[in-house]
Order: structure tokens, then sequence, then C-alpha cells
């Protein structure tokens, strides 16, 4: 049996970059054959929370569901993100936003990065016909970084804690736009049944308006899938 994941023969693919770093990001429309059938699946699946950075819950997806979803794309993966080899599946997730921005702890108000890692790639899909919000890239002011590796980690982290004290933290909502510690240099619209791809050391983060209110049900609310790589 085809899972459910795999790649549509009308998906279109496209590569940009972004950034004064010149960051690849590949972009796939028209993803899957029966987008709304991995909808009514996601609203059978049990979620929970898993771990401590995502603002709502989740469902795991196994490496046989998902991986079918980025085998066609692997050559060419390799050959944007300079890969020394095969991307291999790390995790996988249907992802659904349910807190509301009175509810995020402080580092939920802020750009993250999945990991250090060059190699590390994040496959998004998003499955939310009302459009709640896509993805958002981000530069550090103070660094000039627009990713963080082993090597920047350090400066990163202590250049953050210096802009906290200085600024304060962010305000309960979920980032929007330029602040003072961070400046947005990309976006990338959540339309239904698209995929982002890019490294998970970027900055970046849900590009949610100040009045987003999320919705639990995974057929009305922010739904996406969320596969990494390495």
């Amino acid at each position: 049996m085809e899972s459910p994941l795999a790649l549509s023969p009308r998906a279109a693919l496209s590569t940009d970059t972004f950034g004064l770093e010149a960051q690849p990001v590949v972009a796939v429309s028209e993803a899957l054959v029966d987008a709304d059938a991995v909808v009514e699946i996601a609203a059978r699946h049990r979620f929970g929370t898993h771990g401590l950075f995502y603002p709502g819950i989740r469902a795991a997806v196994s490496e046989k569901i998902a991986m079918p979803l980025v085998e066609p794309l692997r050559d060419h993966l390799i050959e944007v993100f300079q890969l020394n080899r095969q991307p291999r599946f790390r995790e996988c997730y249907l992802s659904l936003v349910t807190h509301k921005p009175g509810q995020l702890a402080p580092i939920q108000r802020l750009p993250h990065f999945d990991g250090t890692e060059r190699e590390r790639l994040a496959v998004l899909l998003y499955l939310d016909k009302a459009h709640r919000g896509g993805t958002a890239f981000y530069r550090q002011r103070a660094t000039g970084f627009e990713s963080v590796d082993g090597e920047r980690f350090d400066t990163y982290r202590l250049e953050l804690e210096a802009a906290i004290a200085e600024y304060g933290l962010p305000g309960p909502a979920y980032i929007s736009g330029d602040t003072e510690i961070f400046e947005q240099i990309h976006r990338v619209s959540d339309t239904f049944n698209s995929i982002v791809i890019y490294r998970g050391n970027t900055l970046h983060c849900a590009d949610l308006k100040p009045d987003f209110m999320p919705d639990p049900d995974p057929k009305l609310g922010r739904l996406t899938l969320n596969l990494f790589l390495d």
C-alpha cells in the first residue's frame, strides 16, 4: 500500500536562496495527491506533548510513512544543500499549534534553530486551508547570524542574553516581523499542500499574526507535517 504521504507526480519544485548567507530553500507545490485525506487521517491520531519547545501538540509519524514524501527529492537535496550523503530520517510529526499567545514560554517568543548541524534539514508540509501563518526566517542583529553552527553557538547565546538584558524578554505573543533583537529576512507562505525545505540551523519560526488564535481540531487548526532529516 502506498503511503498517503507519497510525493505527487504533479508536484512542482523550485529552489531559491535568502539572506546575506544565501541560505538555500526548496519549495514544492501540489505536494500530495490527496492532502485532504491526510488531514482526515491526522484527525484520527492521538496527539500529545513532545518536547519542551513546540507550542502545541504532536503525533509521531513513522519513517515508512514519512520518507516517500522526500525520496524522489534526495538527489536534488544533496546538490542544493551540499550534503555528503543521502539525507536520512531523523523524526517526523503531525503538529498542531494549540498555545494561545499568553501561554507561550519566553523561548517560544523568539526565533529558534533545530540543531547546529548544517546537514540537518527541516521538511515542512502545510495542511491548514485557513492560512494562519507560514514560516519566517531571521537575522540576529548583534551578530548578523542567520544560522547557528557549533562555532557560532556560544557567541549567539551570549549576545542573545545581552540583548534580553538590554531590551527585556519579548511580550506574550508569537514573533511577527522585526524586533529590537531580530530582523526578519524571509517569509514563506503557508499554501495548503505545499512544502518548504530548509537547513534546521537557520533562525526561523512560525510566521503567526499577533492576533493568532489556535484551534485544537486538526481539521480546523494550524496543522503541519514536520519531517526532520540528517
